[in-house]
């Protein structure tokens, strides 16, 4: 216990960088699976259309706003605004 707190000046910034890393890791993982969460929604609703399920007016409203979240999630991840 003494001997980890004596190595503290040499490990703590060590540790730190190291849960940065962690961090970005998990921010980033989380975006690429809102992604691609919201391309296999698209692709079921474009399944449900193509056999029928639904009807067109239907399909083009969930299709725009699925397209719009897509749009949004990519604008969030390369940080561009409007």
């Amino acid at each position: 216990m003494v001997l980890r707190f004596l190595l503290l000046p040499i490990t703590g910034p060590l540790m730190g960088v190291t849960w940065l890393g962690e961090k970005i890791l998990e921010h980033a993982s989380t975006e690429i699976d809102d992604k691609e969460n919201l391309s296999k929604q698209l692709l079921a609703l474009q399944l449900a259309f193509d056999m029928g399920e639904i009807p067109e007016e239907e399909f083009e409203i969930q299709e725009e706003a699925l397209l719009l979240a897509i749009l949004e999630a990519e604008k969030e991840g390369t940080g561009l605004e409007e």
